[in-house]
């Protein structure tokens, strides 16, 4: 080849890539209509499940009473002897634990 056809060819391609950069640059609707789908599926995926936990075991703990048998988030299992405003004592096999009521996972119908 010629360095004519070279500096040609060369040109010819900053010339189609310049043109493909001005046709895919998209309005600035369509970025923020992917940021706001970009931000629900966030939402939707981690946040919303997360405070669906969150409530769930609030309103387990706030439910607890005397005779529950209850499982921690730590596996044991025990059967609640007394409460207090932040802790459990929990009757066990062989003695007794205190945890707070925040480790309660979740109580057991058997």
């Amino acid at each position: 080849m010629t360095a004519a056809r070279l500096a040609r060819a060369a040109l010819t391609k900053k010339v189609d890539v310049l043109v493909l950069a001005q046709t895919t640059g998209g309005s600035s609707w369509t970025s923020l209509v992917f940021l706001a789908l970009l931000i629900g599926m966030f939402y939707v995926l981690l946040i919303r499940p997360q405070r669906v936990r969150a409530k769930k075991q609030r309103e387990v703990a706030a439910s607890l009473e005397i005779g529950d048998k209850v499982q921690s988030y730590g596996g044991v299992y025990g059967v609640v002897v007394s409460l207090d405003e932040d802790s459990v004592v929990l009757g066990l096999e062989e003695g007794r634990m205190r945890i707070s009521r925040r480790a309660i996972a979740g109580k057991r119908e058997s």
